[in-house]
């Protein structure tokens, strides 16, 4: 006979409930993809991640959250746009990429809780331009891109400073999309990774290491998702 220890059992059906899964999204831009990594225990908001145009969801920072994020009641979805679930190389018009996330958010939204827009670098501005709209409950702007690298005469404050709900910047200290110094004063938070540059990355030589920097991020998100109740 074989006897199973109920304490294994329990923790086998916690596992099997905060796994991640997957489901497509048709969108008027195409099929797009959510991972769900859910919380653990009943969901007080949903985190939903966009990626950027150089990259996807595999990114440091969403794959940090989405891993740290969920032990503190926050479900975390990952959203992959349809250009590169078809497997494209370049990313669309900003437009277009508008039209895919507005195309997921009823499947955020059905979850049950709140939604927090968010994303990184290009997909931060998706989740600014589009949260008044969608009705998000407020914004994660992970390497919000303030300006094309030397170009600071081209800012893009204007979408950053018009999301309509509480946001966060955390941007990284060396970014040249627009190092934390430069952006202006608003109506937002802003943490700074020090060192960091667009993707977070930090210099060997920086007197922070690689896990201190990620670990600044996700720190920083924790408290201030705390803070929205």
């Amino acid at each position: 006979m074989t006897h199973t220890d109920p304490a294994e059992n329990a923790a086998t059906a916690e596992n099997a409930a905060t796994a991640a899964r997957t489901e497509t999204v048709e969108t008027d831009a195409g099929t797009a993809r959510i991972t769900w990594h859910p919380a653990h225990g009943a969901p007080r908001l949903v985190l939903a991640l966009g990626h950027g145009a150089g990259g996807g969801v595999e990114a440091r920072d969403l794959r940090a959250l989405a891993a740290a994020l969920p032990a503190h009641g926050v479900s975390v979805a990952l959203v992959e746009q349809p250009w590169r679930v078809a497997g494209k190389r370049v990313a669309p018009a900003p437009g277009t990429l508008d039209t895919g996330w507005r195309g997921v958010w009823p499947a955020l939204a059905a979850a049950g809780p709140p939604v927090v827009a968010g994303g990184r670098s290009a997909g931060a501005r998706v989740a600014c331009r589009t949260a008044r709209e969608l009705g998000a409950r407020a914004v994660l702007a992970l390497s919000f891109p303030l300006h094309p690298p030397g170009r600071p005469e081209r800012s893009r404050a204007a979408e950053l400073l018009g999301t309509g709900a509480p946001t966060l910047v955390v941007q990284g200290g060396n970014d040249p999309f627009g190092r934390p110094e430069e952006f202006p004063q608003g109506p937002y938070e802003l943490a700074a990774v020090a060192y960091g540059d667009h993707g977070f990355a930090v210099p060997k030589r920086a007197d922070v290491t690689q896990d201190e920097a990620v670990t600044m991020i996700t720190d920083a998100v924790v408290k201030w998702l705390a803070a929205l109740g």
